[in-house]
This record gives C-alpha cells, structure tokens and sequence, in this order.
C-alpha cells in the first residue's frame, strides 16, 4: 500500500521540514519514500506545499493527484488541496488557521487547534509544524514516532539542533490529539 500526503501551508510555517522529516523516519524504516517540494515566489509568508509518498513497493510517480491525507496549516492552501483528498481520506485541519472549510462526509477529519497548542504547552508558535505531525504519526501508523524523533538530528542542521527537545515535546504533544473518533 502507498500512502500519499500532502502538507500545505505558507512559508515559515515548518511545511518542508515535516515533509523532511516523515520522508527521512520512512527511509529509517526501509521504506520506499518520494519528498517533492513547492514552493511559493516569496520566502516566507508565500505558499510552500510538499508531498511525501511512503510505500512499501516502488513508487511510480512522484506527482499525487488524490492523496490519502491532507495536512492543511492555511486556509489558502487547505482549500486548494481539499478537494483532490480521496474518499474516506484523511484531512487534518489546523484550526487556528482554518476556518469555515467545506468538509464532505467522505473524509476523516482531525481537527487541532496546532499554533494555540504550541504557543500554551511549548512557549512558541513555531512548533505548529510538530503538533500537527506529530497528530498525524500517531494517527496513520505511516511511520513510529520513535522513527520521526530519530530523524530530527539527521534533518535539523546543527544550528537547529538545540531545539531538538523542544520538537520532541510537540511531537509528542500533537499526538495526544489523534483521536479521529
């Protein structure tokens, strides 16, 4: 089976580093991984959007047209992508972002209040990215959450690597927020 995601935000939100990071725990697992990035004209505050592709198999294409997920940090992009999601697909809301999205009946929804979350439980909103992955890790399975924490120092750059702890504590926080009851 090949899960696809697409994660969807704007610049300075984290996109590409969750990206980074899911592919990377993947690749920790033995799987086969595809992380292919977007990004908007401006460096932060644009569009930025990636998808990643974990599979067991070979992976054809990496060009998703209907993903089994969507993480969707911005309204701007939540909407352009919400559409594509396959039925009974996964859609992950950012609700401090999103608001007054048109969700079918067809998909799960998991919706996390990921910036408040960050900003009350870590002390800083930059940490949306990992609540939200770390929401979506312990709500797929795609890959253990031993595998993403292993992967934060492989995919940090040094200069990052004090906040390791910090990521780990979203990471694990967002988590308690995967219930898709």
């Amino acid at each position: 089976m090949q899960e696809e995601i697409i994660m969807a935000g704007t610049g300075g939100q984290g996109i590409m580093i969750m990206g980074q990071l899911l592919a990377h725990a993947a690749l920790l697992e033995g799987r086969n991984v595809v992380w292919l990035p977007s990004y908007g004209p401006e460096a932060r505050g644009g569009t930025a959007d990636c998808t990643v592709m974990v599979s067991e198999e070979e992976i054809g294409s990496p060009v998703s047209a209907n993903p089994n997920t969507l993480i969707g940090m911005h309204q701007l992009l939540f909407d352009r992508f919400q559409p594509d999601v396959k039925p009974d697909g996964l859609l992950m809301v950012n609700t401090s972002l999103i608001e007054g999205c048109a969700l079918g009946d067809d998909c799960k929804v998991l919706s996390i209040p990921a910036n408040e979350v960050a900003e009350s439980h870590m002390g800083s909103v930059r940490v949306a990215n990992m609540v939200m992955l770390g929401a979506y890790v312990a709500a797929s399975g795609v890959v253990s959450m031993e595998s993403v924490i292993a992967a934060l120092p492989e995919v940090l750059p040094p200069h990052r690597h004090k906040f390791i702890s910090l990521n780990d504590k979203a990471l694990r926080k967002g988590a308690e927020f995967a219930n898709l009851d």
